[in-house]
């Protein structure tokens, strides 16, 4: 990091380097870094901006290396387009109220952009009863219900065992398949995989929104989520 850190800043110290033609040549290690460290310390302002070029390098590097575990979903957890151009990945948590009111923004955004497919990806950090229901979440995917289930559940306020139940059933799966998916201990694997990719990601909470080489943390509403798939849409675009 702090190697980075000083690559970054030397850059932005160039144009300091660069006043200096007119003085002695710089030919040591030690006299770059003294101007390096001048620079920062006469702006100080820049050791943000490094920071930030940095943590985004980093994230798209993962990003790039681990894209067909984050995009592709488990059985039917997505909806929009099949074969969208871009896809918008989100990490939730059904005891999570943020996740809850980005769902009315996912919606919305589906509807209007028929190109767009999103992604979701059970990320239970919140309680026992968030891990229960990612169980059920999982059942539904599998049965291809997943988006009628994940509705009815956010619909039926908070999370308890009874309220998942009781989602299930309105969607057609019985108290006994639904009970049998929360001991089922096969669907750990998919939430222990979510876990280590919002980690990798560097994701602190959820909801976190992943569009293409960007990762949005938190509620962003329905307006930074557009703006999220144009900016990858542009990029995708064939220079003209």
């Amino acid at each position: 990091m702090l190697l980075g850190l000083f690559v970054a800043t030397t850059v932005a110290a160039g144009a300091a380097l660069a006043t200096q033609a007119a003085e002695p040549a710089i030919t040591s290690r030690a006299q770059i870094e003294e101007i390096v460290r001048d620079y920062i310390l006469e702006h100080p302002e820049i050791l943000p901006q490094a920071m930030e070029r940095l943590q985004a390098k980093r994230v798209g590097a993962v990003i790039d290396s681990k894209r067909g575990e984050i995009e592709t979903p488990f059985a039917g957890a997505w909806e929009g387009a099949q074969n969208g151009d871009i896809v918008l990945v989100e990490f939730f948590d059904y005891a999570c109220g943020y996740c809850r009111a980005s769902l009315p923004d996912i919606t919305r955004l589906v509807g209007e952009d028929k190109k767009v497919k999103v992604v979701y990806r059970e990320l239970p950090i919140l309680s026992e009863e968030s891990n229960a229901a990612a169980h059920v979440s999982l059942l539904a995917a599998e049965r291809n219900l997943y988006m009628p289930f994940h509705k009815a559940l956010y619909a039926a306020g908070q999370v308890t065992r009874e309220t998942i139940l009781k989602a299930a059933a309105s969607v057609g799966i019985d108290r006994k398949a639904a009970e049998a998916a929360i001991a089922d201990k096969r669907y750990a694997a998919e939430i222990e995989k979510n876990v280590r990719l919002a980690q990798a990601l560097g994701a602190s909470g959820t909801p976190t929104f992943v569009v293409g080489g960007q990762v949005l943390g938190g509620a962003v509403g329905y307006d930074g989520l557009k703006k999220a798939v144009a900016e990858e849409r542009a990029k995708a675009k064939p220079a003209t």
